[in-house]
Order: structure tokens, then sequence, then C-alpha cells
């Protein structure tokens, strides 16, 4: 699999596995119409990011040293950051019903240095996009009600699958070359 393909197939499980993990927080039959309308969703983007034809663009370069770093470096912080925040959400603030929106948070704030490293501004997008589910999320959750962190996780999963398939569409560029 060339290296372009390799980013929305992450991105696009990570998705999923946001929708599958957190549609169990929604109320009545939306867990299952939410969990079938991503699993539909991210076969779409798995066909369209990986397995379609396609055209003429030369293929990406293998990564260089440089960006293999940043990227082992992003993903081992948000490794770290995931539990350690959960860790602190839940016992010493006391508010367990925000850790989701701290993994949306994290997630997305382990896209911000892959825009200028690999080239792609879609991960600029996608990142602050998860990042403002996140603070909604909470904000919401904590003047609301708590199935608003569910949503706004099952919303990250949304656009992990929407950016997947617009960065495979473009390179990444958030417009066709």
């Amino acid at each position: 699999m060339n290296v372009a393909r390799f980013g929305p197939l992450i991105g696009s499980i990570g998705g999923l596995v946001f929708i599958l993990i957190n549609a169990g927080g929604l109320p009545g039959a939306a867990p299952l119409v939410v969990r079938l309308l991503g699993v539909a969703a991210f076969a779409f983007v798995i066909w369209f990011a990986i397995f379609r034809p396609r055209s003429h663009r030369a293929p990406k370069a293998t990564p260089t040293p440089h960006e293999i770093r940043v990227y082992w470096t992003c993903v081992g912080a948000m490794a770290a950051a995931i539990p350690l925040g959960a860790i602190v959400i839940a016992n010493v603030l006391d508010v367990p019903e925000l850790t989701v929106c701290w993994v949306v948070l994290v997630v997305g704030a382990h896209f911000l240095p892959f825009a200028k490293t690999f080239e792609a501004p879609v991960f600029t997008s996608v990142a602050w996009t998860l990042i403002g589910l996140a603070v909604i999320g909470g904000a919401l959750t904590l003047a609301v009600d708590a199935q608003a962190a569910a949503w706004a996780a099952v919303l990250a999963g949304v656009a992990l699958l929407f950016f997947s398939a617009l960065g495979a569409h473009t390179g990444g560029r958030l417009r066709s070359a």
C-alpha cells in the first residue's frame, strides 16, 4: 500500500471506532442507526480512498526520516496524553463524563503538526474540527446533558471519515490537483 492511502485508512478506521464506541451513549434507537450509517460510510470511504481506480497522479514518495519522527512523536504523545488526562479528569476533577471529549481533543491536537510536515493542509482542518467538537461537546456536557459528549465523539468520527475521503481525493491539499 502506498503512503497516500495509508493516512485515509488510519483516519477512517479511527472515525469508525469513534462512531461504534460512542454511539452507545445516544438515546433510543439512535445507537443502532448511527452504527449502521457509520459502517456504511466507512465502507464507502475505504472504497473511495483505497480501492477506487485512480487517475494518473504520481504516487507520494516514501516518508522521510523527519516525517516518520514527527508521526511517531505525535502518536506517542497522544497515546500518553489520553490515559493521563482521563485519570485527571475522572479522579482529580471528578467529571468522568468529559473523558470522551478529552480523547477527541487530544486526537485533534495530534494532527496539528502533520499539516506542515506532510504538506497536507487537510490535517489542519481535521485538527481544528475535532478540537472544536471537543470544546463544544465538553461545554454542552457540563451545561446541558451528558449525552452531548457522546454526540461530540460520534460527530468526531463522522469528521474523521469525511476528512479521510477528502484527503484521499485531494492528496491532502483540500482541492483537487
